[in-house]
């Protein structure tokens, strides 16, 4: 399968999450607004929602899939299949005990996660049951990961990528169906968190099963190939999840910050993950088992070659993204968010995170499309080492913004920390000797660039001229506000491609040629 064929399958999949996701928090906005209980909610789901970024899109899978593709392309089958089972059993074992333990020390765990909540003790403790009951979303969602990594070294990218969908339907149900069911709504979607885990987990095992890969539970046992998984975790957790670190770092210093301000960065991170996730994570999903295979298989000028291509296809998509989300920040909030308790000043504390963090939308995806680089040769401590150095200058830039910009500043201190770690990433892969660009990218790379400028100039001069005029498209989220923002997206997809055309920065033709298929694995 081809890496623009495979990540389409996965970007494809985790658009349809994405807009779903975005239903989703139009509920919870309208329901729950950017008050107390809504900040609860969101440091309730950050916690298991951390671990999961870390897990299924992070530490686990950048450590279990070179290892389980390695075996499958040097073993064979019953030998891969045999360290995944002695994986999943460890894995039990250790997410078990971690979870009572969160259980059982969650009021201090507030302390730390949301110091802020201790000055409203209502707060504080709606936000620690609203954990515990969200807390067994993480093991479940884990043993996801692991069901994903076997599926995804396989070519068979659909099932995993789709398994998000089901968390967002099932909010939503819960939402339109039990809103005033219990205590408050954030109990329901707490509850609604936990039941979507298992669903996903239920999803997974089928798939695999159809797959020929039934795993059996074993006896937990630290054989050579798990204690080598667990030694490349380690590192990994921090390399791989440094923006959800960084993330988590602005929750912390946001609790302290007035009232709305966690809920501000969550609605403007949740359009951030839309191109995170459709480009940035399935580029890197389809990327890791790729390179992993060639690097096994002694194919480095094939390795070099898919990074290019990888590079190419997330800037082309990532750029033009970037600018389209600073310049129309203010009608996406608007359309999206802006009803019932979602004010209109909610709107433009978000609207200003989300530019915000739209500047650091392709370094985002460029760390995405650079770790695998390191992942696939079994290199994970580099990548901690660049993610350390980015945790300490993103925490330092929190510091000292947010005293002038508020939430404002801890968005933009992530957006400056990602751009340092994509650099540094770039330049050691480069130092190493397995990285480097191609004639081909030197020569699309700035047309991208000067594409997506072109882009962002004439969706401003559409804005100017329609604020000239007193055309308010995009008023309390109606059907006017909405095709409005339709029409401005399509007049950006239609001068950004065109330009790109021209330019020579993408060419139509070879997406022919990508999406033929190959043979499954």
């Amino acid at each position: 399968m081809s890496l623009i064929r495979a990540a389409a399958t996965v970007g494809s999949y985790t658009m349809i999450s994405r807009v779903t996701g975005f239903l989703r928090d139009v509920l919870i906005a309208a329901i729950l607004g950017a008050g107390p209980v809504a900040d609860a909610f969101f440091v309730a789901f950050k916690l298991p929602n951390f671990f999961r970024r870390l897990t299924a899109e992070g530490s686990f899978t950048v450590a279990f899939v070179p290892l389980f593709a390695g075996s499958l392309e040097a073993e064979g089958r019953a030998e891969a299949k045999r360290f995944a089972e002695d994986a999943l059993a460890m894995m039990c074992a250790v997410l078990a005990a971690l979870t009572l333990a969160m259980e059982l020390t969650m009021p201090w765990v507030m302390h730390v996660l949301a110091p802020g909540f201790v000055a409203t003790p209502e707060r504080f403790g709606i936000a620690v049951e609203l954990t515990r009951i969200t807390f067994p979303y993480l093991p479940l969602i884990s043993i996801v990961a692991l069901y994903g990594g076997v599926l995804n070294s396989l070519d068979r990218f659909a099932a995993m990528a789709s398994a998000p969908i089901l968390l967002n339907l099932i909010l939503i149900g819960a939402m339109v169906g039990f809103a005033d069911r219990l205590e408050t709504p954030g109990h329901v979607l707490a509850w609604g968190v936990a039941a979507a885990g298992l669903a996903q987990l239920l999803w997974l095992i089928g798939a695999s099963s159809r797959a020929g890969f039934s795993l059996r539970l074993r006896m937990p046992r630290l054989t050579p190939g798990v204690r080598k998984l667990f030694r490349l975790m380690l590192p990994a957790m921090l390399g791989a999840g440094v923006v959800q670190i960084n993330l988590l770092i602005d929750m912390v210093l946001a609790s302290t910050l007035p009232l709305g301000s966690i809920s501000f960065l969550y609605y403007a991170d949740r359009v951030n993950q839309l191109p995170l996730g459709v480009i940035g994570v399935a580029i890197g999903t389809a990327l890791l088992p790729m390179l992993s295979r060639q690097w096994r298989g002694g194919d480095e000028a094939g390795a070099l070659t898919t990074q290019n291509r990888a590079l190419e296809l997330g800037a082309l998509l990532t750029v033009p993204a970037a600018v389209g989300i600073a310049v129309l920040a203010g009608p996406i909030i608007t359309v999206l968010f802006e009803r019932g308790a979602f004010s209109a000043a909610d709107a433009a504390a978000t609207s200003a995170a989300m530019i915000a963090f739209s500047a650091g939308l392709p370094a985002f995806v460029l760390v995405k499309v650079l770790q695998p680089g390191f992942f696939a040769r079994e290199d994970t401590k580099t990548p901690v080492k660049v993610a350390a150095g980015a945790v300490v200058l993103n925490l330092v830039l929190n510091l000292i913004l947010m005293q002038f910009l508020a939430h404002v500043g801890l968005a933009l201190a992530t957006a400056i920390a990602s751009w340092v770690n994509g650099f540094a990433l770039a330049w050691l892969l480069r130092r190493d000797g397995v990285f480097s660009l191609d004639q081909r990218s030197r020569k699309r790379l700035p047309r991208i660039f000067v594409s997506a400028l072109l882009m962002g100039a004439s969706l401003f001069a559409a804005l100017w001229l329609a604020d000239r005029a007193e055309l308010a498209l995009f008023g309390q989220g109606t059907l006017v506000g909405s095709l409005a923002l339709l029409a401005f997206i399509l007049l950006a997809l239609a001068v950004y491609f065109g330009a790109a055309t021209l330019l020579g920065a993408f060419r139509p033709a070879e997406l022919k040629t990508a999406f033929r298929r190959s043979p499954a694995r």
